[in-house]
């Protein structure tokens, strides 16, 4: 690990000064646990580290708004996933928090960190031999062509096919959240779709996010029909794996038919990836076992499988297909 300056500031605002005085080498810390480990591995090199564990008024978890739930960036997975409003009326959110990482992990990470957390792409967090437009822009792709069978099938392009690997930003894509930031330029709210980035040409802008901007909240609007949710995921092991697919499923039946569909999946592709293509197909359709495989097959038309990950289609498919089956019968109790 790197020698690093340190700063511990005592307010939002504080935060958001002291990195912009940094410059571009400066990185917040929030649980760190994706930070540390990219320091050790040489794959991240802050200059600086400015500290925002601890802030006030950043931990919160509000669940009786009216403008929906909202979560304090600080507050831990753990909590969040505890909450029992969330666990019964939104179980989607639950479930992806309580399905990622450990225990020990879910207890320091924050949910707002979370967002952040980058590839597990070997060739990223491997060997600085290996090319790697995200690390090294310009230096190609070492997956392409490579050991690609847990990476992205969907929003790859010709410099980049690392998957995004997160289960939280996937489960809030489903819901339509917001994440509001603060910055030396003030605040600001932006929409969970439009805070990560497919990789284009520039692999190594993965968010909309400035240098000196921070992620103060999460607020996810309501949704009557929350409780017909589900997240499911496929992993190699039953635990602490991350996602080779997984689908944030969130259903309104009236009579046996889809009014609305919300369908997020995680694991399959470069960024959250929101499948509204096989929402539409559902609409007004009874959702049997047929239905529920077109849509699986509608969400992954335009997948670009590489050499050897082209089992995630067929894979994610049918996860959608269970996802959709799970949230249904939810629905019904």
């Amino acid at each position: 690990m790197r020698p690093f300056a340190y700063a511990r500031p005592g307010s939002a605002a504080e935060a958001v000064a002291a990195i912009a005085a940094a410059g571009p080498g400066a990185r917040f810390l929030a649980g760190g646990t994706t930070l540390y480990d990219l320091m050790k591995l040489d794959v991240m090199q802050p200059t600086t580290v400015v500290d925002v564990r601890g802030l006030p008024g950043l931990t919160g978890i509000a669940t009786d708004r009216p403008e929906g739930l909202r979560f304090g960036a600080l507050a831990t997975m753990t909590d969040v996933a505890a909450d029992p409003v969330v666990a019964q009326d939104y179980p989607a959110l639950a479930e992806s928090l309580l399905l990622a990482a450990s225990r020990n992990l879910r207890n320091m990470a924050s949910v707002g960190g979370n967002l952040l957390q980058r590839t597990r792409c070997s060739y990223f967090r491997g060997d600085a031999d290996y090319a790697c437009n995200k690390r090294q822009p310009g230096s190609g792709c070492s997956a392409i062509q490579g050991i690609d069978r847990g990476l992205a099938v969907l929003g790859t392009s010709d410099a980049c096919v690392a998957n995004y690997p997160g289960d939280w930003a996937t489960a809030l894509a489903a819901f339509d959240a917001e994440i509001e930031t603060e910055s030396p330029r003030g605040a600001r709210t932006i929409a969970i779709h439009d805070l990560h980035v497919a990789p284009g040409d520039t692999p190594e802008v993965e968010t909309t996010l400035e240098p000196d901007e921070l992620i103060v909240a999460i607020v996810v609007p309501p949704l009557a029909f929350g409780r017909a949710s589900t997240y499911h995921k496929i992993r190699d092991r039953e635990s602490y794996a991350f996602a080779l697919a997984s689908a944030a499923v969130a259903l309104d039946l009236e009579g046996g038919a889809v009014r609305e569909a919300r369908i997020a999946l995680g694991g399959v592709a470069t960024r959250p990836w929101r499948a509204r293509d096989a929402e539409r197909l559902l609409v007004g359709q009874p959702l049997t076992a047929a239905t529920a495989r077109r849509a699986g097959e509608a969400a992954f038309a335009g997948a670009r499988p590489g050499r050897y990950n082209g089992l995630k289609v067929e894979l994610g498919i049918r996860t959608v297909a269970d996802a959709l089956r799970i949230a249904q019968e939810r629905g019904s109790r």
